[in-house]
């Protein structure tokens, strides 16, 4: 995707918060200080979408979501389905969550032999060896998309070095996955409750970019991971399908 100015491509991004528990805990990530884009800033996993993220065989193994549907959600012709198999991929690669099932329908379970496969796969992942689809295949894994609802739609304004169209999503945090930050893109990880997320930032502690803070504004709002889950539940899609997200100014929808 190209910007309208046609100076700085604009890549596909997804986002996925991660939440649990009441009062509302979110996951989050510390960028390294290093990385040439929001080095050091406080961040839920996500990333740009690579092209495997829409490879059809990838797709046909998404189960309780569509690429029909979550286009028509996202007011896209087709392609939608991608921002899920994103948000879930670097969820796997960047927090050790991932959002699957055995193809038999059993629930993955931290405690089988898959898991501990999982874990090697992650860092054959991280450093390169493998891609995401090997994986899946490996270990005969469907993705389960529908356990993530949209939030909000940014867009970088002009004039910045990088720009992202991003997808935002939530989901409940499943039990017994790692958690843990993969000690490359980012350097530390943390559960915290948005509200002393925002107050960091205030007080200099931590940097938080513009949709980063805007988000957990959001999930502020709701006592529980329970709450803030059957909200977005409840506004998920409109009269056309379209996921509900309101325009924000700054180049943002919520």
């Amino acid at each position: 995707m190209t910007s309208p100015d046609g100076a700085t491509p604009i890549r596909e991004a997804a986002t996925v918060m991660l939440v649990r528990r009441a009062p509302l805990e979110v996951f989050m990530l510390r960028r390294n200080p290093s990385a040439v884009w929001v080095g050091g800033a406080h961040l839920f996993p996500g990333g740009a979408l690579d092209p495997e993220d829409r490879d059809p065989r990838v797709a046909a193994r998404c189960i309780g979501l569509d690429d029909a549907t979550a286009s028509r959600a996202l007011g896209h012709r087709h392609g939608g389905l991608g921002y899920w198999v994103a948000a879930i991929r670097e969820a796997f690669e960047e927090a050790g969550v991932l959002f699957a099932r055995h193809a038999d329908g059993r629930p993955l379970d931290p405690t089988d032999a898959v898991w501990a496969r999982l874990t090697e796969h992650r860092d054959a992942r991280n450093a390169g060896r493998v891609g995401f689809l090997d994986i899946l295949e490996a270990e005969d894994l469907l993705l389960t998309p529908d356990a993530l609802a949209v939030t909000s739609h940014w867009i970088t304004p002009p004039g910045q070095a990088r720009r992202y169209d991003t997808w935002f999503f939530v989901a409940a945090a499943p039990e017994g996955h790692t958690y843990e930050h993969d000690d490359g893109e980012n350097t530390e990880s943390t559960w915290v409750r948005p509200a002393e997320a925002i107050a960091a930032h205030d007080r200099g502690e931590i940097d938080l970019i513009l949709p980063t803070r805007r988000s957990l504004e959001l999930l502020d709002r709701f006592a529980s991971a329970r709450d803030a889950l059957d909200a977005v539940a409840g506004g998920r899609r409109g009269p056309d399908g379209r996921a509900a997200v309101r325009r924000e100014p700054g180049g943002g929808e919520r």
